[in-house]
């Protein structure tokens, strides 16, 4: 995990800082484009192609899939492509739906985030909810994993750490755990993020397995992290979070 994530990381920076440096032939000056706004969440969309609507909800159905829920992140690439993606703290019996999310995600283009007026590399945090009410599907894709928030089916955004810039954030680094055996790790952590998207607080909440430096390895990796910050209503808001971080072993 410590070097496909962050190897992902540093080939999106690349490609960005070699694209800069490509000489370019004089061209007619061209037309004045909108300027983007100072902060924007990675979103995935809505429409045709989006996300929401490429998820197969009548094979869903078809294969018996129930009532489920599925957590996911996603790596945004600053044109939208997601560069890498994991799905999580799943409801029992979803596994029809988590495949189907993943596959889906393979070739998926969100909105990529802004920060600063600039599209940047950044996680978007996700749940997905599927059931069916009098026989027809209902999907939901929500941009947060809060538990309080998911049942009032509220429009809150989680915040969003992002890569370059002022954000010292390089990724999820899978620690030296000094055990023969490679585990995955789960950490939870508490963060205050301001309306700014500056991280004000920090609270390791769990760590399982304990005593493996999976904790350690969670603060140590957000500490130096800025974020896009959460939205409520379309406007940037100060949020509480509780933000699952997952490691695992490259193989």
């Amino acid at each position: 995990m410590r070097l496909g994530f962050f190897c992902v990381i540093a080939l999106l920076l690349g490609i960005d800082l070699s694209s800069s440096q490509t000489p370019k032939t004089a061209s007619p000056t061209p037309s004045p484009t909108p300027t983007l706004p100072e902060f924007r969440p990675a979103l995935i969309g809505t429409g045709p192609d989006s996300l929401i609507n490429r998820i197969d909800t009548a094979d869903l159905i078809k294969k018996g899939q129930k009532d489920a829920a599925v957590m996911f992140s996603c790596l945004v690439a600053p044109t939208g492509d997601i560069a890498r993606s994991g799905a999580y703290r799943s409801t029992k019996a979803s596994e029809l739906l988590e495949q189907e999310l993943l596959k889906r995600l393979a070739n998926e283009k969100f909105i990529p985030a802004i920060h600063n007026h600039q599209p940047v590399i950044a996680i978007f945090y996700g749940t997905i909810t599927f059931a069916v009410v009098n026989g027809k599907p209902r999907l939901r894709i929500f941009a947060n994993q809060q538990l309080d928030e998911l049942k009032k089916e509220s429009d809150f955004i989680d915040p969003q750490p992002y890569v370059g810039q002022d954000s010292r954030f390089s990724g999820i680094h899978y620690p030296e755990t000094g055990s023969t055996v490679h585990v995955t790790g789960v950490v939870e952590l508490a963060l205050n993020v301001d309306a700014k998207g500056n991280l004000k607080s920090m609270q390791l909440v769990s760590e399982e397995p304990p005593l493996l430096g999976f904790g350690d390895a969670a603060v140590s990796d957000f500490a130096g992290a800025k974020f896009i910050p959460a939205f409520r209503n379309g406007q940037p808001v100060e949020s509480n979070v509780k933000l699952p971080v997952y490691y695992k072993p490259s193989r």
